[in-house]
């Protein structure tokens, strides 16, 4: 198998950049969601909602890209507006990918539980997201932050079999003894994990559920970070390690459980028409696989890097294959509010 594409994500739920190479550490890609916006209640500023492109479809209209050390984003105003014109739209906001933290002001964070302390860019950043949202919004930069992984997202790497559970070994396995983490595993302002691998056999599956001329369905509407061929459709559901340059790369520990994003046209910033905007119910017939999310489908699975590879670069065309694999999918368990857990913080 072979990698097809990178994507990085500086800023949370916008859309991404493709990438020919990426330096991976264990935040994930290099620069990857080290910002995320955030919705100011009118009534009581100290009241933010996280802003994610599920349920703010217009996300889809930013365009993001890395220039030198800035990231300059840009609002792609659609055909039919879904705001009213503001002149700051017209205006290509370039952001710091490592902005100086010492005079910004910090506020505390609660996203999927997972608690952080962070740092508010200010009026200059928050007025441009608010004038092209149409609603107050304020640009966080995670900095020296860290958000703790709940669950077993993290792999066991002092435990490996645990962790994995059952596993077969193919006979292309590469070998290599397991040591102990040095540092506890974080993650930024990615969801539950810092890498999100997808495939294109798994792509053109789902693009077979949907009408010929609503299945333009794109890789991009899965967010993942590393995109590969496949051999066969979903069976990333057992992968539990991906190997490339002749040694372990990825642990793959969990299944990544969908929502309505999906069925977002980034091209309106609404949710598309037709069967396009059909994806979840479409996936909702045979890809409700995880015993711990029985209502959710399932598209891809969540990655840690290999302790050795840190600061790797990872290239399209890149030769890969699967190391390691389970005989049964791993289950969700990430704490959930709805079940009466707490707000945790990064304990090192």
């Amino acid at each position: 198998m072979k990698v097809t594409a990178i994507y990085v994500y500086p800023i949370k739920a916008l859309r991404p950049i493709r990438l020919d190479a990426a330096k991976l550490t264990s935040q994930g890609v290099q620069w990857d969601r080290r910002f995320m916006i955030w919705r100011v209640d009118d009534d009581d500023p100290s009241k933010l909602t996280k802003i994610q492109i599920d349920k703010q479809h217009d996300c889809g209209l930013f365009k993001q890209e890395i220039v030198g050390d800035k990231v300059e984003v840009t609002y792609l105003t659609p055909a039919k507006p879904v705001v009213p014109f503001h002149p700051q739209q017209q205006v290509i906001l370039e952001v710091p990918l490592s902005p100086d933290i010492s005079a910004l002001e910090t506020v505390e964070l609660d996203l999927h539980l997972s608690s952080v302390k962070a740092y508010k860019m200010g009026s200059h950043y928050d007025d441009w997201f608010s004038a092209c949202f149409g609603v107050k919004a304020a640009l966080i930069y995670i900095g020296d932050g860290r958000r703790p992984v709940l669950g077993t997202y993290a792999p066991r790497v002092d435990d490996p079999q645990e962790q994995r559970g059952r596993l077969s070994t193919l006979s292309s396995r590469v070998t290599g003894t397991l040591g102990p983490t040095k540092v506890k595993p974080w993650i930024t302002f990615t969801d539950l994990a810092p890498f999100l691998v997808a495939t294109e056999k798994s792509l053109a599956n789902v693009r077979t559920r949907l009408a010929a001329s609503d299945n333009n369905v794109e890789m991009t509407a899965f967010r993942p970070n590393i995109v590969i061929d496949g051999d066969k459709d979903f069976d990333e559901d057992f992968w539990t390690e991906l190997s490339a340059h002749g040694a372990p790369l990825l642990r793959l520990t969990k299944m990544c459980n969908r929502c309505p994003s999906l069925n977002v046209d980034y091209n309106t910033g609404r949710l598309a028409e037709g069967e396009r905007g059909t994806v979840l119910k479409k996936l909702m017939s045979d890809r409700r696989v995880d015993e711990g999310a029985k209502f959710q489908p399932v598209f891809g699975k969540y990655a840690f890097l290999h302790e050795q590879q840190e600061g790797m670069v990872l290239s399209v065309g890149d030769d890969i294959h699967v190391s390691q694999r389970a005989e049964e999918r791993p289950v969700f368990d990430w704490p959930l509010r709805s079940r009466g857990a707490q707000p945790q913080y990064y304990q090192p």
